[in-house]
């Protein structure tokens, strides 16, 4: 197997294709010196070509300098470096602090945007924020009460905001958005509100809309083309949708688009995951809830879609499909492929043909999952594509009331959000995952707008018979569809991976500690302690010619919302609490991003 582009050599090829992406975007992203956009590139690589921090001396990092964001709660997402300006953001309120790197992290311009409050208490997970992104001269920060601004990126100075929904009836925002040419693709979450699932893309140019597509629904509405779009290489057909619902449920039917946006300039489709269908009682919602936990493709600048693919049909165990798509060209059988990968919350590790939809891979990436025994790959199969489910651990066949035990993984997935790494020095991906169990109670749920509208009682727990943790770090090939090494954690592994042309892979775990690790062994080469539980992304910079790397901590996010939002009930945050009770003992709430150097000054050139 060869990797056909690296990095680099990719995003200066991209920053060339004027005619089908955003030039500002894809010019500051060619830059290996910068970090210009949440997920490292448009294939969400994380991956960054820059090697003055190694496996040679990474053991030898200190902290450089720290800020303090002045906000509790979970820190998600990453910096950016932008030239001489990096600019952090924060959970609610969703502070924006820019910072002149040149002139000793100087505060340029702040921004903190007046929201109500009440929105937090229809926020799912925590109030965390997966980061700002850049386009044309400016920051652009989805808010949590889903007010998307574009700021001056030198200034600070407000160019426009619209409002994209509607906290009342439970829509929330917790992503980052992508620029993509003259657009910006903007997400929904509330899927434990009964909000639908969309999209929507906004003109950079004043925020007006461009076109909006549902998860669910009508074709028109879903921006489906019944005879062109495709289902595992077969046109999805008239109503695809609405036949796998019963009655109007498709209206309140979850399906939201939270997590991670990908795309490809060369085919111009945007790759992005569906969340679970509402409610968590799979009662109440027979059929296969289409089209809830999908992979998407749509074209970039229509919104059609070109083809889906549901990974969990008719979910019975709320494992939203929303963690991000990975985009590499890696040869298949001697055969150079443009690949698709993507590590599901329902502990399944696939690889897709990015430009077909064609299913290539699916195996397990974390070995303690039950619920299913595999997916059906043979595609003469009625079967073709769909996970076998094991009747012990389907809260659907066991019924209301009935408490499913035992089942692997559990709600929070073999992998939320926490982004996964690749390198092309290895052809491995950089996983962090969290392997934890659940008991599962579905029950009877009336939906009134803006209420919880969950209709399950869990609790989650370290999967039994194993190391004993909550976590795994593990490199994984995706062409054979297996692990090639392992890194036990004592909590999941919340941090979102990076991997350099150092030959390191950094992470952070929920205790507060930074991590370097061999990209071909997974050898600990170094750690720190920072002063908070770490859920933020690794990143890294140049400046005046030296490698930094970034990290924001500060405890959070579904993992740890019982330390971040003072719960003790074990049944609460959706089942959390009880299993990540221990946190408390190792960490304590803060937001800070802590940059770290190697001694001395920066190498001299040539």
């Amino acid at each position: 197997m060869k990797y056909l582009l690296n990095s680099a050599a990719a995003a200066l090829l991209l920053s060339s294709a004027t005619a089908y992406a955003n030039d500002s975007v894809m010019a500051e992203m060619a830059k290996s010196e910068q970090w210009a956009i949440q997920t490292g590139d448009y294939a969400n690589t994380r991956y960054s070509e820059l090697d003055q921090i190694n496996k040679d001396n990474v053991k030898d990092l200190r902290v450089a300098w720290t800020f303090s964001t002045g906000v509790l709660r979970g820190h998600e997402g990453s910096p950016l470096v932008i030239g001489d300006m990096m600019y952090v953001h924060t959970p609610f309120p969703n502070k924006v602090f820019a910072l002149d790197l040149a002139n000793d992290g100087k505060i340029v311009w702040r921004y903190e945007p007046q929201q109500d409050p009440e929105v937090i208490a229809v926020m799912c997970c925590d109030t965390v924020n997966r980061g700002v992104a850049y386009a044309d001269g400016m920051i652009l920060m989805h808010q949590a009460d889903t007010t998307l601004v574009a700021l001056d990126a030198m200034t600070g100075e407000e160019k426009w905001k619209i409002v994209t929904g509607d906290p009342a009836i439970g829509e929330t925002n917790t992503a980052t958005v992508l620029p993509v040419k003259d657009k910006v693709i903007v997400g929904v979450s509330g899927g434990e509100y009964g909000v639908r699932g969309r999209v929507t893309a906004y003109n950079l140019a004043d925020g007006s809309e461009a076109w909006k597509a549902y998860s669910t629904g009508p074709d028109d509405e879903m921006l489906v083309d019944p005879e062109n779009t495709m289902h595992l290489g077969k046109p999805v057909g008239p109503d695809s949708s609405l036949n796998s619902w019963e009655g109007d449920q498709w209206k309140i039917g979850g399906g939201t688009t939270w997590g991670w946006y990908s795309y490809d300039p060369d085919l111009n489709l945007v790759y992005y995951g569906t969340g679970n269908p509402s409610t968590w009682n799979p009662s109440q919602r027979p059929g296969d809830n289409k089209w809830s936990m999908t992979i998407m493709a749509r074209d970039a600048d229509t919104g059609m879609a070109k083809w889906f693919y549901q990974m969990t049909p008719h979910d019975e165990w709320d494992f939203d499909g929303v963690n991000e798509m990975i985009l590499t060209d890696q040869e298949i059988d001697g055969e150079s492929r443009k690949l698709l990968t993507h590590f599901d919350r329902n502990g399944l590790g696939y690889t897709l043909d990015r430009e077909t939809g064609e299913l290539l891979v699916a195996e397990k990436f974390d070995p303690a999952v039950n619920w299913t025994t595999g997916v059906d790959m043979d595609p003469e199969s009625e079967n073709y594509g769909r996970p076998a489910v094991v009747e012990e651990y389907s809260t659907a066949q066991n019924g209301e009331d009935t408490n499913t035990t035992g089942i692997c993984p559990a709600a929070l997935g073999s992998k939320d959000q926490q982004p996964a790494a690749f390198s092309p020095k290895t052809n491995l991906f950089y996983v962090p995952t969290n392997h934890v169990c659940m008991d599962y109670e579905p029950f009877r749920v009336a939906y009134t707008a803006g209420q919880p509208y969950v209709g399950a009682t869990l609790s989650m727990f370290p999967a039994p018979e194993s190391h004993g943790g909550m976590g795994n770090f593990i490199a994984w090939d995706n062409v054979a569809g297996e692990i090639k090494w392992s890194l036990p954690e004592q909590f999941s592994v919340w941090s979102g991976a990076l991997a350099t042309a150092g030959d390191i892979v950094f992470y952070g775990t929920l205790e507060g500690y930074l991590k370097a690790v061999d990209a071909e062994t997974g050898e600990e080469l170094y750690k720190f302690k920072t002063p908070s539980g770490i859920i933020g992304n690794v990143m890294t910079y140049v400046q005046g010619g030296k490698q930094y790397i970034g990290i924001l901590s500060g405890v959070g996010g579904w993992a740890g919302i019982g330390l971040a939002a003072g719960l003790t009930n074990p049944n609460d945050g959706l089942g959390a609490v009880g299993g990540y009770a221990s946190l408390s003992d190792y960490t304590e709430l803060g937001g800070q991003l802590t940059v770290f150097e190697l001694p001395g000054d920066a190498p001299s050139e040539g």
